[in-house]
């Protein structure tokens, strides 16, 4: 796989598994943090930051749900690449719908703006990447964490819609990381698999944890009981790509996510919360991982389904509590 080594790009300076076929994923570099401080090295500040993401990428999209969920579009600004990554990586293609120029640098690919930030880096170039405009340079690219950035430093800024509210932080924290590797990235694990034992190992963890949160979400409205929060979001941009690709183009066929009755009902009903559904580029996401795995899907057909109505009847509201008030609203001129 390719990556930057010591600011050069290089096509062959990366394997996707270990010695066993089973995925490794690399670790983010970039993990500064923006604070509500004035006084911080990266304070939170109205027009100051920058999101450069992918629609098709599941990492990117929870910081995009959670600047919706937020109300930040009018403070944090956002370019979007072309889902069709080549052999020179996540590239801006403004002719492209649904995708932009690189509206702070004017660059041609996003490993330029990493170049831009550490002339001597190494590693994979990945998205989400929040940029500081003033410092000119990345301040995290860890998709976690400026999902926590975004729903807490910048609550001057936004709506008072918190994902992390006080007395739930330490579930949060925990399903967030109860989710991670079974799901979120349990769908790669089995996708990327390199053997058949560590194909059915991941499949094997990822469809237990569906079945676990299935019944977890029979008697609670969401992921940490009754209030929305970051874990819903992580699990979302997870579940929305799963029929469409992840059940056929990374063998997670065990189940639909529309088979279940729970999980598919909660996934709607994100879905049709303010702003979310404008996060969601369908397009990108199946001409992403069907054209940009070769390895995976030879030919570069690209599925045309299941085409789910993610807008039809849910039935959540049977269950106790529901989204925090403002949520998806901006912030008045006022406030």
């Amino acid at each position: 796989m390719n990556q930057l080594v010591d600011g050069e790009w290089r096509t062959d300076a990366y394997e996707t598994t270990n010695d066993d076929g089973e995925f490794d994923r690399q670790e983010t570099s970039f993990r500064e943090w923006v604070e509500a401080d004035p006084d911080a090295e990266f304070p939170a500040e109205a027009g100051r930051y920058h999101l450069y993401v992918s629609s098709a990428c599941p990492w990117a999209h929870r910081t995009l749900v959670t600047r919706a969920l937020r109300g930040l579009e009018d403070t944090i600004s956002v370019d979007v690449v072309d889902p069709y990554r080549e052999d020179d990586g996540w590239q801006f293609t403004p002719s492209r719908e649904g995708a932009t120029a690189d509206s702070q640098n004017g660059f041609d690919y996003l490993r330029e703006t990493y170049v831009a930030a550490d002339p001597d880096f190494t590693g994979r170039v990945t998205v989400p990447v929040l940029w500081d405009k003033k410092q000119e340079t990345i301040v995290n690219n860890e998709s976690a964490e400026v999902m926590r950035m975004l729903d807490t430093a910048f609550e001057e800024f936004g709506n008072d819609a918190t994902l992390y509210p006080e007395g739930y932080r330490e579930e949060i924290d925990e399903t967030i990381d109860a989710i991670y590797e079974p799901i979120n990235n349990g769908v790669y694990r089995a996708g990327f698999a390199g053997t058949q034992d560590a194909y059915e190992d991941a499949v094997s963890d990822l469809f237990d944890a569906l079945d676990y949160w299935e019944g977890v979400l029979d008697d609670q409205r969401y992921l940490c009981g009754d209030v929305l929060t970051e874990a819903d979001v992580a699990m979302f941009t997870t579940l929305i790509r799963f029929d469409d690709v992840y059940h056929t183009h990374f063998k997670c066929n065990v189940n639909k996510i529309s088979e279940y009755p729970n999980l598919w009902n909660y996934l709607k009903e994100l879905y049709q919360l303010p702003g979310v559904a404008d996060t969601v580029n369908m397009d990108h996401i199946r001409e992403h991982y069907y054209r940009t795995h070769p390895d995976v899907n030879p030919k570069g057909i690209v599925a045309v389904g299941p085409n789910h109505d993610f807008d039809a009847d849910h039935d959540r509201e049977q269950l106790a509590g529901g989204p925090p008030k403002g949520v998806g609203t901006l912030a008045s001129a006022d406030d």
